[in-house]
């Protein structure tokens, strides 16, 4: 099922159960799906939705911190609730063993040893894992520490 599908669904479940929190996140993925889309004039593909949501993640987590640090924890709490509910879309995130044995393969195919060629390992990596959620930064170092 597409994304907007799902959304749709979920918004109406939400209205029905009258969860005014979840239906304000879905409603405001759901909206921002929406912009990208009247905004490229294409139907969005997987990897646009989840660029769109990784981006929607990041607000919600960086608006969390904002709010913590001005004093604002009911704000914060808000948003970290958000961003928990949001979250749920996302791809089931790679675990540790499948980073390590895809960037393994990715050192193997491309016989990188140098760490200023980090980059071409880490695209060889994140291809393979494709489809599956990956912290980028963790990655950076788990490459970083194989390479040098």
């Amino acid at each position: 099922m597409a994304l907007l599908e799902r959304l749709q669904k979920d918004m109406v479940e939400a209205m029905k159960a009258k969860e005014e929190l979840r239906l304000g996140a879905i409603r405001m993925l759901k909206a921002a799906l929406m912009k990208h889309k009247v905004d490229t004039m294409k139907e969005l593909d997987e990897a646009e939705e989840m660029k769109v949501l990784n981006s929607i993640l990041k607000q919600r987590k960086e608006a969390a911190d904002m709010f913590r640090k001005g004093g604002r924890a009911e704000q914060a709490d808000k948003e970290e609730a958000e961003f928990a509910l949001l979250e749920s879309y996302m791809p089931a995130g790679a675990t540790a063993e499948e980073i390590e044995a895809a960037i393994d393969a990715a050192i193997a195919e491309t016989g990188i040893t140098s760490l200023k060629q980090m980059g071409v390992v880490m695209k060889a990596a994140q291809a393979k894992l494709t489809g599956k959620r990956v912290d980028g930064k963790a990655m950076s170092e788990k490459v970083r520490s194989k390479l040098s």
